[in-house]
């Protein structure tokens, strides 16, 4: 009887031991194989050659300038948003060529595997298919192609192009891009001595002040928060042409005198004008495609497909 119970407590104590482990196998946690959604999102077809020269562009400007780690969404507004610049510029030189030097950066094949490093055939799979998936597509203002003007963040709202380039685009108008105070080093300060500011600003005219007296005042701020005029001593500059000359990160700032120097804390990255990257990318991961990003960050544009 003893034996009998001691072999019954035996089969208990395996079934109770076992048993997870058997449900384990079963359901497939111990598969020598990774799931279906950690396996590669891209095709080795995805790095196939694009249909011309200017896709192939396209595909070396997103490359270029934007993060391969955002959205796909973002990665297909950049796309439309470089064929769209790119092709104004070609129309305005009367070109049928692909011009290289237009202010876009381009990043070769031979420059995106030096940039990707491992992650190159993911990355370049990623950015391909997203300039595959837009192909020819351009941005349309009354049936012309858009001034496609990007920058990599705002702070907080985008910039009214006349306060960038002293005229009125209207696609181009201040629109709300409040993620983007979220995106990395938004808010930067840089300090400089009131002898390199003086030096800098040389170039502008005299500000009649010595390093010891010299005073930086903010007159002005657009309605996005940009700063649109500015004195330093006598001398009466645009946001932008301060931002130039002390190479700060954007036109919007503050700036407070401290012993010998001057600091500057800015906000966002770049001219503001246009679509924010870093606020495409936020946008995509809400949910909108590329289609309503481009819409949100240029007014009253259409698309069409180029030949």
């Amino acid at each position: 009887m003893k034996r009998i119970c001691s072999l019954l407590l035996l089969y208990i104590l395996a079934a109770v031991l076992l048993l997870p482990a058997l449900v384990t196998v079963l359901c497939g946690n111990f598969r020598k194989t990774p799931p279906q959604e950690a396996k590669a999102l891209y095709r080795t077809a995805d790095l196939a050659p694009l249909d011309s020269e200017l896709e192939e562009y396209v595909m070396g400007v997103v490359a270029a300038e934007m993060p391969a780690a955002f959205p796909e969404e973002a990665l297909k507004a950049q796309a439309v948003a470089a064929r769209t610049y790119e092709l104004r510029q070609m129309r305005a030189a009367g070109s049928d060529a692909v011009l290289y030097d237009v202010g876009q950066a381009y990043c070769s094949p031979a420059e995106q595997k030096q940039k990707w490093g491992e992650n190159y055939e993911g990355y370049a799979a990623k950015v391909r298919k997203a300039v595959r998936e837009t192909a020819g597509e351009i941005m349309v203002y009354e049936g012309e192609p858009i001034l496609a003007a990007f920058h990599a963040q705002s702070g907080g709202k985008t910039e009214d192009a006349a306060y960038v380039w002293n005229s009125a685009v209207p696609y181009l108008k201040s629109v709300d891009s409040h993620e983007d105070q979220d995106a990395p080093n938004n808010e930067v300060t840089l300090s400089l001595s009131a002898e390199t500011i003086l030096q800098k600003l040389s170039a502008y005219g005299k500000t009649g002040r010595t390093a010891a007296s010299l005073d930086i005042k903010i007159v002005e701020r657009t309605a996005a928060g940009y700063v649109a005029e500015v004195t330093a001593g006598e001398l009466r500059l645009t946001g932008r042409q301060m931002r130039e000359a002390l190479g700060l990160r954007s036109a919007n700032f503050t700036v407070k005198r401290e012993g010998d120097s001057f600091s500057f804390t800015t906000r966002g990255y770049g001219h503001g004008a246009g679509m924010s990257q870093y606020g495409a990318s936020f946008l995509a991961e809400k949910g909108l495609d590329y289609h309503e990003i481009l819409r949100h960050y240029y007014t009253g544009i259409d698309f069409e497909k180029i030949a």
